[in-house]
């Protein structure tokens, strides 16, 4: 088993915070989803990445890597130090929750108990089994959410032949998308896992949704947050705008006096679910310009002198 270095995986430093490793995830997972990418290993590229952050991002699993970190080097054979154990129950058995995703070492971690994956029973014993339930991750876009259009997945199962040697079976399917997923939900297609043993029912596919992080656009439940940076007499004077949404660019209308981290409610544009569809919210974010020079920096002073405006006002209130 190889060991994984997830910090170099993602091209993060070891004491990068949760919001640096965030912002890297977002741009990997974009440029290798394998609906949009043209690398010639986008797919494992993808689920790499995806895994590097599923532990880098919990803390809890982030210090038990770090722990063993130290014990092994990326693309060498690994094995945990003697007296090691998670702290997470069953953890380093195997693992039906990540089967097809994550890789052996991940699940050699923080796997869970397989349950009944493998039977071992040949069809001429007379021995009729159900057979294994599969779990996969289906990464989408949340532009993906707004769209009808099916997705094609590809997945592996195991196959036993008549001997009860076990191999692995390549399967494709077109997926439709229902209104409304959220991330992390599971969709079960009944009959599309695992073959039976003898005459016993196939097992079913549970399609794990994780929505692949956008560049621009924040996901709270239905609703999604967008950062809109405005410059100071923007926010001053009042203007109008141009804001991107899911479904096209819309002209918005920032208010004389706002502020930075007020936000605006655009209704209807954000996630479609069951009841109809959430909103996006603006949040404005004032920023200074990057350059200045002498006749600006003027205007400046003669604004400071001409107002008497304290923004640290409510300092001494609190007296």
């Amino acid at each position: 088993m190889d060991f994984k270095d997830y910090y170099q995986i993602l091209g993060v430093d070891t004491e990068a915070d949760k919001k640096a490793i965030k912002t890297v995830y977002r741009k990997l997972a974009r440029k290798y989803h394998p609906d949009v990418s043209d690398h010639n290993n986008a797919e494992e590229k993808f689920k790499e990445v995806t895994e590097a952050y599923e532990v880098l991002k919990d803390p809890e699993k982030r210090a038990e890597y770090d722990e063993l970190r130290q014990y092994g080097s990326h693309g060498q054979g690994f094995t945990p130090p003697p007296g090691w154990q998670s702290s997470r129950p069953n953890a380093g058995r195997g693992s039906s929750q990540y089967q097809g995703n994550f890789s052996e070492f991940f699940s050699s971690i923080f796997g869970e108990e397989a349950g009944a994956a493998r039977h071992g029973f040949s069809s001429s014993e007379g021995f009729a089994g159900r057979g294994q339930d599969i779990e996969t991750d289906l990464p989408i876009f949340l532009e993906d959410t707004l769209s009808d259009e099916s997705k094609t997945l590809s997945y592996n199962l195991p196959h036993y032949s008549d001997d009860g040697q076990v191999s692995s079976v390549k399967k494709t399917l077109n997926v439709k998308i229902p209104a409304g997923v959220t991330d992390g939900e599971r969709i079960r297609l009944k009959g599309q896992g695992g073959q039976g043993i003898g005459d016993g029912p196939s097992g079913d596919l549970y399609l794990r949704i994780r929505l692949v992080p956008h560049p621009l656009f924040d996901v709270e439940g239905h609703n999604l947050l967008i950062t809109v940076p405005v410059a100071p007499w923007e926010a001053a004077l009042g203007a109008k705008i141009t804001v991107p949404t899911l479904s096209g660019k819309v002209q918005v209308s920032i208010p004389a006096g706002s502020q930075s981290g007020q936000k605006l409610r655009l209704k209807g544009k954000g996630l479609v679910h069951k009841l109809g569809t959430g909103d996006l919210f603006a949040v404005l974010n004032v920023v200074m310009p990057d350059t200045t020079n002498d006749d600006i920096k003027q205007q400046w002073e003669q604004l400071a002198k001409l107002s008497a405006f304290d923004p640290r006002a409510q300092w001494g209130a609190s007296k």
